[in-house]
């Protein structure tokens, strides 16, 4: 039998990255929820003391201006939002012990607390600034909101941080023609007095830190080169207005969003602490022995693995015991993007779909590392039916009426095969340290390998054809018990990622589904009538799912387009657009540039550049190197083969990252930048007239 489970009870508090309180939850985001739901389950199914708090990011710029677009107060705007979010999660059976939101008093409370600690102790300066002022909204902007033509390669377009096409980077007041994306005026500059955390004395604590085995390898490495080069101080204020918390001591200077949206995690925690038995110091005190767990997306790991330990440590809070840091989405290999209809919702999801085909079909995916995830929906499809109905309910539904009809449900009083059952629960220990340290992938695998011998072991056996002699009755029990209680087994490796299906399992097999119970099988034991379980997917519903999903983007950007001519007409001012037409050229201008049909042979990452992918063309007689800011949209291997058009006789330019030999045609819109493609039949090399 298998050993019994001798680990202590530990204190555990979990989270999950707060989603941003300004649009529905996606695919996108559920990889973190689900990761994190699942894991959060396991624990408590082993009996760890474990909570799993949450809350929606309600602050900042961002959220003012949605709020002013659809014509509501922030505030209505939030809890609008909360309301969503809560309903998406609830239908992906992400079980929260708490579900809050930064824009409460807890929050306010405990951002002035870590603020205040941190000035006292001298890690606050305070200096005047310059930035960028919208002079129509009275507003200061973010390089986010700023757009204009590269001062470096004439490009228009680009935001106020650097360029997509060249790769320079630049203030945003160094652009030329700069315009407000907000309101089309012309940004001036302005100074504006400013706090800001002094990250860098924090320096040597932050290199033994995360080295100390509370991040993965990768992510301690990456961290490394920032910690290197050398920390700058962090700018923790916004000017007014913002939707924000105020700074203490500071009227008209707000908090920025980064600063108190990880003091989230402690304001949700706080808030479930008051409402129960909890004691907030047992789990957030310097001294602390409980574990502390953020589960986050690689893009935030400098605000969770720098900002964060440091601003807790300076304010003599604990730190966490582990960031567990994840990759990205993609659908069928590509980024997601509304205009490409890879963009999937929440609800268009599950007005189609069982939500546990998505979390079985996550877990078979996830490790412990920082890759990005694919979900391919031809594979998905086929791994849902494949493993969960063609291996799992398969052997319930297989064995369920020989017990129900055959013995009035009544199980046999022995295991048939007890080698058989000795090696499906003698697999428990090896599952549990996989969910443990989040190799979900390879716990779904050994589960699926203990299924594949549970049904071999009844295919050989053959209960249907025994059935028809009645002297082989009780050998037909004893096959078929061992099955239902096989099937037991393999539904408790399952219940953290299918907690709906378990449930209905338990009113099935009349007991509730433990890890503690796993050694001791169902003896003699009576069972209900099975119920068919779960359904296979159609292709249809997939269909379903990206047809109703493309209608909602659809409506959400006419909707929003619609809200924002309505607010252009109540601002009373010409819209600017940000793409302006260039000056009136002659023809005798025009046909000095040589399009041509190049041929990508080969393309790659540029070391050091977050836009620019490098390009090998072809144009028949010659290869060149090409600089392209295409890399939010495009992965390399997806570029190679493919036909595209650019500017031959531009003048080789010297860039930050290299010399780039001629233009690639591309047009962009508020997803990215992609691509022009002449028709089939073109050759590289042709000029294009």
């Amino acid at each position: 039998m298998m050993p019994k489970q001798t680990t202590k009870c530990r204190k555990i508090l979990v989270t999950s990255a707060l989603p941003y309180a300004n649009g529905p939850i996606h695919l996108g985001h559920l990889v973190e929820y689900i990761q994190t739901d699942i894991w959060t389950r396991f624990q408590k199914m082993r009996g760890h003391e474990c909570y799993y708090v949450c809350a929606d990011d309600a602050h900042g710029t961002a959220i003012m201006l949605k709020a002013e677009e659809l014509g509501v107060t922030a505030e209505e705007l939030i809890a609008q939002v909360h309301t969503e979010h809560e309903e998406d999660f609830q239908g992906f059976l992400v079980q929260f012990d708490n579900y809050y939101s930064t824009h409460t008093k807890e929050n306010r409370e405990l951002s002035a607390l870590i603020y205040n600690r941190l000035r006292d102790s001298g890690h606050i300066a305070v200096r005047e600034i310059i930035q960028a002022f919208d002079p129509e909204k009275n507003l200061f902007l973010s390089d986010r909101y700023i757009k204009g033509s590269c001062p470096k390669c004439k490009i228009e377009g680009q935001y106020g941080d650097n360029c997509e096409a060249c790769g320079a980077t630049y203030s945003p007041l160094d652009l030329i023609n700069p315009v407000s994306t907000i309101s089309g005026a012309t940004p001036i500059e302005k100074t504006s007095m400013h706090y800001f955390f002094k990250l860098p004395e924090f320096s040597e604590f932050l290199k033994k830190w995360t080295r100390d085995g509370h991040l993965q390898s990768e992510v301690a490495n990456k961290l490394n080169e920032w910690l290197v080069s050398g920390l700058h101080e962090w700018d923790i204020s916004r000017d007014a207005p913002y939707f924000g918390f105020e700074i203490p001591g500071a009227p008209g200077k707000y908090f920025y969003v980064w600063l108190d949206a990880p003091i989230g995690y402690m304001a949700s925690f706080k808030n479930l602490c008051d409402r129960s038995n909890l004691k907030f110091e047992d789990f957030w005190d310097k001294e602390s022995s409980a574990e502390l767990y953020h589960f986050i997306g690689k893009d935030i790991i400098n605000f969770h693995a720098l900002f964060w330990p440091a601003m807790l440590h300076g304010a003599n809070f604990r730190t966490p015991t582990k960031i567990c840091v994840h990759g990205f989405l993609t659908i069928n290999g590509k980024k997601m993007s509304k205009s490409r209809g890879t963009f999937i919702t929440a609800q268009s999801y599950l007005q189609n779909l069982n939500p546990e085909y998505l979390r079985y079909y996550f877990a078979s995916k996830f490790s412990a590392g920082v890759d990005d995830l694919d979900l391919n929906l031809d594979d998905f499809m086929q791994k849902v039916n494949s493993d969960l109905i063609g291996k799992i309910v398969n052997i319930a539904s297989r064995c369920s009426n020989f017990i129900t009809k055959g013995n009035d449900g009544v199980l046999s009083t022995t295991i048939e095969d007890e080698s058989l059952w000795l090696q499906i629960t003698g697999a428990a220990e090896s599952i549990a340290n996989h969910y443990e340290n989040r190799e979900f992938g390879k716990a779904m695998r050994a589960i699926m390998a203990q299924a594949d011998a549970a049904n071999e072991y009844i295919a050989f056996k053959e209960p249907w054809k025994l059935a028809k002699d009645p002297e082989q009755r009780q050998a037909v029990l004893d096959i078929c018990s061992l099955g239902i209680n096989m099937f037991r087994v393999l539904m408790v490796y399952l219940k953290p990622v299918l907690p709906a299906m378990s449930e209905v399992v338990e009113g099935f097999l009349n007991e509730k589904l433990s890890w503690s119970g796993l050694s001791q099988p169902l003896i003699n034991h009576k069972i209900n009538a099975f119920e068919p379980l779960m359904q296979r997917i159609e292709q249809s519903q997939i269909n379903s799912m990206l047809t109703a999903n493309n209608a909602l983007v659809t409506a959400h950007l006419d909707q929003h387009k619609k809200v924002s001519e309505h607010m252009t007409l109540e601002a009373k001012f010409e819209p600017a657009p940000i793409e302006k037409i260039a000056a009136e050229i002659n023809f005798d201008d025009f046909i000095k540039v040589d399009l041509r049909v190049a041929l990508i042979t080969k393309a790659g990452y540029v070391e050091g550049a977050d836009r620019l992918l490098r390009l090998t063309i072809s144009i028949g007689s010659e290869t060149r190197s090409i600089l392209s800011g295409i890399r939010s949209c495009y992965e390399p291997k997806d570029l190679e083969g493919r036909l595209t058009v650019i500017v031959a006789n531009l003048a080789p330019r010297k860039m930050r990252f290299g010399v780039s030999e001629g233009m690639v045609l591309a047009a962009g819109d508020n997803d990215g930048i992609y691509l022009l493609s002449p028709d089939s039949g073109a050759k590289p090399g042709q000029r294009i007239t």
